[in-house]
């Protein structure tokens, strides 16, 4: 199970960022403070340090130096500034994602997953009861655990890639994913531009789910932006 630190001073957020992580199966500890974290990342190790920039006291971008001059912990850096120049400075400062506040859900979680993968932490690793669960949308079901998916009560023989892409979309169903999304989570890379890695393998999912006897829609195009599943008749 993954051990990610929320250092946020915001109460409200705090506390949905702790319900959020504990229920996709994380462990967290809370501090409020810059001083609070360096604290806590001196008598304790994490997966995952998400930092709010707004810190009383010791602002956010020193607790990142401080931390960075130690340890290379994952570090997602949380802001009300969205901007060229900030997201430079933060990657500079030794940042490894950053996220605008206000956020959605889906978003949040997503970036979190694609820090832990680049630390070597899978999704595997996170407690069982939420990686075994089945998960389902329309007539598609998917079993995290055996890895088996069935569509229209066939079942749909994907590669690990497919299955991976499949799950992220079944697990965020409102969410819209852009091609970085998707690599970044599946793959555990950085995305390239021109990479066409993604949009073959959603083709192939959508092959397969339509062979299987299931409806040839289940993946919506977002033209500009990425993939979203679609809901039936939409």
């Amino acid at each position: 199970m993954a051990k990610i630190l929320i250092v946020e001073d915001n109460m409200e957020i705090h506390q949905m960022e702790v319900d959020l992580l504990t229920k996709s199966g994380y462990e967290t500890v809370s501090a409020f403070s810059g001083t609070e974290a360096l604290l806590r990342c001196e008598i304790e190790d994490f997966d995952l340090i998400i930092l709010d920039l707004m810190l009383p006291g010791l602002a956010g971008d020193e607790v990142l130096k401080k931390i960075r001059e130690e340890k290379r912990t994952m570090i997602l850096c949380v802001t009300a500034v969205d901007s060229i120049e900030s997201k430079v400075r933060l990657m500079k400062l030794g940042a490894d994602d950053y996220l605008v506040k206000p956020f959605h859900y889906d978003e949040f979680l997503v970036r979190v997953e694609v820090l832990l993968r680049r630390a070597g932490i899978s999704s595997e690793q996170k407690d069982a009861d939420v990686t075994s669960k089945e998960l389902t949308f329309r007539d598609i079901s998917i079993d995290p655990e055996s890895h088996e998916v069935y569509c229209s009560g066939h079942a749909v023989d994907l590669t690990r890639k497919e299955f991976e892409i499949l799950e992220l979309f079944v697990r965020y169903p409102q969410k819209v994913f852009t091609k970085e999304n998707i690599f970044e989570t599946v793959w555990g890379e950085d995305y390239f531009p021109d990479d066409n890695s993604v949009n073959v393998h959603v083709s192939n999912i959508r092959k397969k789910l339509a062979a299987a006897g299931g409806a040839d829609d289940y993946i919506k195009t977002v033209w500009g932006i990425g993939f979203k599943l679609s809901e039936e008749n939409a």
